[in-house]
């Protein structure tokens, strides 16, 4: 059972800061608490904090789903091969990196006019990030962002990678999943080209494992084509297994690349926040 102290460290008429020490399973965690009119974020800089569901929504008492931005956590992962991922922030000019990022890797290119298209989709790209924003409550829809955990000349742009997390409850997905009501479906993972294969999409992964933890879902589920063999050995790695595959009316009879449907089962027993 968790425990937790909550002691004043400084306090002014603007914002409070409060430090809790958090104490589960002989494992402590020091956290710094701001408040800042509504606006509340979480600084956890201890890795033996174990998130589990009890800890997170009774004990420590974050209270997901109320307003929009006033409980957040400031990083999901933070220092993984270099990168850190956290949250996106919602203002205009991070949500157009977001598009421009998730744009570059989806993005087809044609013989004419390329420039053109290629602004037209990432219009598209960021009109869809809109509708999730608006349409889905906090504790239902994330957008993760990866940077470098530290300041690099080598890393010119703030966003390096994008990955969407958001809860489904589709019953042909929950057949492969025993005892789930709902999970969180990972779509949209992106990384800018020339930062590919140093092990962005590693850390937005590992960033999903713990948002999935941090939600108190048991289920994350993701979808690649069966012959991107890349993709899939990446999500294997991360520990995702193939359950199926798209059905033979989705793929050869209209001509649609066949998909798979892969699978992690999150284990809270050892759940870290950075």
């Amino acid at each position: 059972m968790a425990q937790c102290q909550w002691q004043p460290n400084f306090q002014s008429a603007i914002s409070t800061t409060w430090k809790c020490i958090v104490s589960i399973n002989s494992s402590t965690s020091i956290c710094n608490w701001r408040t800042k009119k509504r606006l509340q974020t979480t600084q956890c800089y201890s890795s033996s904090f174990p998130l589990t569901s009890t800890t997170r929504r009774e004990e420590v008492g974050l209270k997901l789903g109320k307003q929009r931005g006033e409980y957040e956590v400031e990083c999901f992962v933070n220092d993984e091969n270099g990168w850190k991922v956290r949250r996106m922030i919602e203002i205009k000019q991070e949500m157009r990196n977001v598009a421009a990022v998730q744009a570059e890797a989806f993005h087809e290119p044609v013989f004419i006019f390329n420039d053109m298209f290629f602004e037209f989709f990432q219009a598209e790209v960021l009109s869809g990030l809109l509708y999730r924003l608006k349409s889905s409550p906090r504790d239902r829809y994330a957008c993760l962002v990866a940077e470098a955990s530290s300041d690099t000349p080598e890393v010119e742009q703030d966003l390096v990678g994008v990955v969407d997390a958001t809860v489904y409850r589709d019953s042909d997905v929950l057949q492969h999943l025993p005892g789930a009501a709902e999970y969180i479906y990972i779509s949209g993972i992106a990384v800018l080209n020339k930062f590919r294969r140093q092990k962005v999409a590693t850390a937005l992964l590992k960033a999903c494992d713990v948002l999935a933890r941090f939600w108190g879902f048991e289920y994350l589920v993701l979808r690649a084509y069966e012959d991107d063999y890349g993709a899939r050995q990446l999500y294997t790695n991360a520990g995702y297994k193939v359950v199926s595959g798209d059905a033979p009316w989705k793929t050869k009879w209209i001509g649609r690349r066949r998909r798979v449907l892969m699978v992690k089962q999150v284990s809270h027993e050892s759940t870290y926040l950075h």
